[in-house]
Formats: structure tokens, sequence, C-alpha cells
């Protein structure tokens, strides 16, 4: 388990990270989630001791991160962004080699390294220099160095970057693979990635943790109102009348239809009481034929805006006010034309 206590991190003016606190617990697959410059990276790096926080506290396992590094470091496997990997060595000297550094004893080294490569599926490879691998490859390889010394909590800080689409299918389901045999824990500003793999989210926002619970949890909060899109054969303003009668219907947004005589709508309804049945047979009543009628339920993506939507405006105001020079305790705007 990872306990994280307000972990604050500070470049100057700019705050990073902004005293985050939350919970990692066992056996699931947890993902980062946030905008480039959220502070995903700079956590990933703190929790596992690789950058020191201004302030704040990280327990693994019950060690802390900074006063008992090595048992800490010990229950953590980590891939940064950017794989640390020899080029000049092959895959298995170079697991071989993080094995003995990691401290593990040489025929425990031998046995974990053969069967990291076999999880992470590289055997095929082991004898090729890293630099003439693809990155996808390359990516596995990380993923395997992590997995040395068998901790328990394998982080991942943006995985699948740059890797083509079936690069990042297999990578996809190693995660998976893994997250049934270890908590792994997935850094990304990539929606979909966190949606595939991901048991549980912490949505992070200019630093600040902005929502941290299960991706079901997050939806039934965001769907607290029913939205359904339906196509209804009939004149608009009967349609319109048929569904102002239903009390529960909110709002109802006639939208662009391709077929003559047929409306197109999505209506929004208080709660998430089913309203279809409801819908359908105020419509046959008037005598008018319901083509389709699909409940929308909220993605992981429309959550994701809805949180974050004010935050980048906040933050960008913020930051020119950091930026510009200070006179009196007060900002000087600067005039760019008068500068030239």
């Amino acid at each position: 388990m990872i306990e994280v206590k307000e972990l604050t991190k500070v470049y100057g003016a700019r705050t990073a990270v902004d005293h985050l606190s939350f919970k990692i617990n066992n056996g699931k697959i947890y993902g980062f989630l946030g905008p480039n410059g959220a502070g995903k990276s700079t956590t990933m790096n703190m929790i596992t001791g690789c950058l020191a926080p201004t302030s704040g506290t990280v327990k693994i396992n019950g060690f802390d991160i900074y006063d008992e590094p090595i048992k800490a470091k010990q229950c953590v496997g980590y891939l940064p962004e950017i794989p640390p990997l020899y080029n000049e060595m092959t895959p298995f000297e170079y697991l071989r080699f993080v094995a003995e550094a990691k401290g593990v004893s040489y025929e425990r080294a031998l046995r974990q390294v053969h069967e990291v490569m076999e999880l992470t599926q590289i055997d095929d490879m082991k004898d090729r220099l890293i630099k003439n691998l693809s990155k996808g490859c390359r990516q596995r390889v990380g993923i395997a160095q992590a997995l040395l010394g068998n901790p328990d909590i394998i982080i991942l800080d943006e995985p699948t970057v740059g890797l083509d689409p079936k690069q990042i299918i297999e990578i996809r389901a190693l995660i998976r693979k893994l997250g049934e045999l270890k908590t792994v824990i997935i850094s990304s500003h990539i929606l979909a990635e966190i949606s595939e793999v991901c048991d549980h989210v912490l949505i992070l926002s200019n630093g600040k943790l902005i929502a941290n619970a299960p991706i079901e949890e997050l939806q039934g909060k965001s769907d607290a109102a029913a939205h359904i899109k339906l196509s209804v054969r009939g004149d608009e303003a009967g349609v319109i009348e048929v569904l102002s009668a239903i009390p529960e219907i909110e709002t109802c947004t006639v939208g662009t239809s391709h077929e003559e005589g047929v409306v197109s709508l999505t209506v929004t309804a208080a709660g998430r009481e089913e309203l279809r049945d409801r819908i359908f047979f105020a419509m046959a009543d008037r005598r008018y034929a319901v083509i389709s009628m699909e409940r929308e339920e909220a993605t992981l993506e429309s959550i994701f805006l809805l949180l974050t939507e004010g935050d980048e405006a906040d933050a960008k105001t913020k930051q020119r006010k950091q930026d510009a020079p200070e006179r009196d305790g007060e900002y000087e705007l600067i005039d760019e034309e008068k500068e030239k």
C-alpha cells in the first residue's frame, strides 16, 4: 500500500504538485490522469524517491520513502516516461545488470530475468542490442526491469507514448496481465488508456487532486441526470409537445436529422429514472413512430472535461501574474509593442 500525505513540490514561484493526499491499496490497477503539466510525472518521481518533495510524506508498505529508502524502494518497480536503458547491452545483459543492482542474488537473478523476459515476451530478442529494438520492444524491456526484485507495486509513467496502435494494444494487454499479479499505477494523459485498463482513477489538474474514485463511481456521479437520444417520425412541434407533457423531462434539444419527416432530439431528465418506456408509449398515443432511442452514459472523457473545465484558464491567469515583473506589490503588464 502507498500512503501519500500533503505531498508538495515547488519550483521557484511555480507549484508543480499542491498538497496531494491519497492512498493506493493492493490488488488494483490505478490510473493517474491529467493534462500535460498536471504534475503526474513529478508525483511519480516523488513517490519512487527519485525526486525530493518540498514538503509532505510518502509511505510504501509502511516504510517512509525518505527515512527508509532501501526498504521502501524494494517494494516498487518503476518505469519512467523515458526507459532507463543501456543501448549497447542486450536485454539479457541489461536485465542481469539491473537485478544485481537491486541486490538480487546471482541464482535468483538468473531465474527472475528468464521469468520477466517470458512474461513480457522478449525471449526471442534477448541477445539483440537494445538500440536495434523497436520502441515497443524497448518499452517491454523497461517494464521487465521494473518487475525484477519481485516488487508488490509497479509504477508505469506514460507506458504507451510513441507506440503504434498494435504496440499499444500489446502493452495494454501486458498491463492487464500484470494487474492480476501486482498493484499497478499508470500515469497518463490519454483518456482511452486509463479507461481501457484501470479500475480506479485519480485525476490531477494544476498539481491538485480533483478526483479519486473507481471509474464506475465517477460515471455514476456525473450521470446524475439521464440523457436520452431519440429519433421520431412525426412533426417537430407535436413531438416536442409530447415530451413537454412528461414532468421528469427538463430539457429537450432538437438536433439535425438526415431523413425527411424524422425529428432527432436529446432530452435530459431529472434523476436516473428509466423513461424510455414512458416516452415510447407517449409517442405511440400520438401515432408517432419511435425509430431509435438510446441512453447516453457519462464517459471518462466527459467526466475529465467537466472536472477540469475552468482549471486551465485559471492556471494560465495565475502563471501570467507570476511571470510578469512585480513592482510595489503589483504586477506590471508588459506592452509587447513597446518592447519591440
